[in-house]
């Protein structure tokens, strides 16, 4: 007997979303301010943030999102989540493939994926964790 790791035989684009989906979803309240919101990326070391109260889901606000606005109004306080957030979001079953949700951010345009529905979010998955499940 080893002391191995327990591997995971990955199917590739069929593989369930499921299998590498972290649950915890970092959410902040629509009036966090535009630098809490850059401190908040770098401590959770995610690329997205749900928006909204308790379970309610009003927008995701993206790293992307943070940096235009930093470079469009700087340090500026008056710059809320709510301000940022993007109302577009999209959404796959929790049991769709890596090969669903990622046809589904090409035609959507999007890089993050909200895993789940409007009343039970899973989580969420970004086109990185697709290509690192697609490359492992």
């Amino acid at each position: 007997m080893t002391n191995q790791p327990e591997t995971f035989a990955f199917d590739g684009a069929d593989a369930p979303v499921s299998v590498f989906l972290a649950p915890d979803v970092v959410r902040v309240d629509p009036e966090v301010p535009l630098r809490d919101l850059a401190d908040k990326l770098v401590a959770a070391e995610v690329g997205a943030l749900v928006v909204g109260r308790g379970d309610a889901i009003d927008g995701i606000v993206s790293e992307r999102d943070v940096v235009r606005a930093f470079s469009q109004q700087g340090d500026d306080t008056s710059v809320t989540a709510a301000d940022l957030a993007s109302r577009k979001l999209i959404w796959c079953a929790p049991d769709a493939t890596v090969g669903d949700v990622a046809a589904t951010m090409m035609e959507h345009y999007v890089r993050h994926v909200l895993i789940g529905d409007p009343g039970d979010l899973r989580g969420i998955v970004s086109a990185r964790d697709l290509l690192g499940a697609l490359l492992s």
